[in-house]
């Protein structure tokens, strides 16, 4: 597992991620998609480590509930499945709005573009969805230093799953 770490008896990943469902308004079909495989991927590999619950001694893995209230991203990160959280990291979202908005518009187009356009037209489309999710997952990656330590591909599944709670009808 990549999100081993170093030192015996820690594991810095992610066990478990839940999505506020009082977030989620609305989802179709694709959605629903690349949520279950955003969160299956992320599962299976991915490294986190909460800086200030790991300065207090705690090894992971870890149990993280991603929400939006009042307009700013919650992640509450405990260390057992019921437990209360260890630590409550609070991201201001204005700086995700726009990248939010071009990935559900890209993605919007990679949709329609599977059931009727060409291998190639697809292809684009896809290329230019990769390029504002990586864009995105840059900046998640910004927000988190200094809180979390991650990795690319974490932060990439992260921002998926981000979007997600965005979705309105």
């Amino acid at each position: 597992m990549s999100g081993t770490g170093t030192d015996p008896g820690t594991d810095h990943r992610i066990a478990h991620i839940e999505l506020d469902e009082a977030t989620i308004i609305w989802r179709n079909a694709d959605v629903e998609q690349e949520r279950r495989v955003a969160i299956f991927d992320l599962i299976e590999d991915n490294i986190f480590k909460p800086t200030r619950a790991a300065e207090k001694g705690g090894n992971g893995p870890w149990y993280v509930k991603l929400s939006v209230l009042e307009g700013r991203l919650s992640l509450a990160i405990s260390d057992t499945k019921d437990a209360e959280p260890v630590e409550t990291l609070i991201l201001g979202l204005a700086r995700f709005r726009r990248p939010i908005r071009e990935y559900f518009a890209i993605c919007d187009s990679y949709y329609q573009a599977i059931r009727k356009a060409t291998p190639s037209e697809i292809e684009t489309i896809d290329m230019a969805r990769r390029g504002v999710h990586d864009t995105a997952a840059e900046l998640l990656l910004e927000r988190l230093e200094g809180k979390v330590e991650t990795d690319f591909s974490t932060a990439r599944r992260l921002f998926t799953l981000i979007c997600v709670l965005h979705i309105k009808g």
